[in-house]
């Protein structure tokens, strides 16, 4: 079965790290396009993080310099560390798959997504 699921999350203190795993089975993984996204509560998704099957990342400016988004091709698994978090890092983060990087800018035409994992800045 196609499917991405996200661990990881947590409390975290402003200022602190945190390193959620992006896991995913069943498609061809080192082909694939990967984001990472987040929703706060009563926003929209947003982008943060991409990372192209070529190596290649992208960051959205609030995140650029504070997160960094890895892979591990063997484990099939997108990691986005997370440092110098604040209190706007308080989100659901979701990672997800598509076959282009249009596609996950537009959040279309994806291949999977997962449900998320809780990051709580407290302060």
């Amino acid at each position: 079965e196609l499917w991405l699921a996200e661990f990881g999350g947590g409390s975290v203190q402003a200022g602190g790290s945190l390193r959620p795993s992006c896991i995913s089975s069943g498609f061809h993984f080192d082909a694939s396009n990967m984001g990472w996204y987040r929703q706060a509560p009563g926003h929209e998704c947003v982008l943060d993080s991409i990372l192209r099957s070529d190596g290649v990342s992208y960051y959205a400016d609030s995140v650029k310099g504070r997160f960094t988004i890895t892979l591990d091709n063997a484990k099939t698994t997108v990691y986005l560390q997370m440092n110098t978090v604040n209190r706007q890092d308080n989100a659901v983060f979701f990672c997800a798959a598509g076959p282009t990087v249009a596609a996950l800018k537009r959040f279309s035409e994806l291949n999977a997504w997962g449900r998320g994992t809780q990051v709580s800045v407290s302060s």
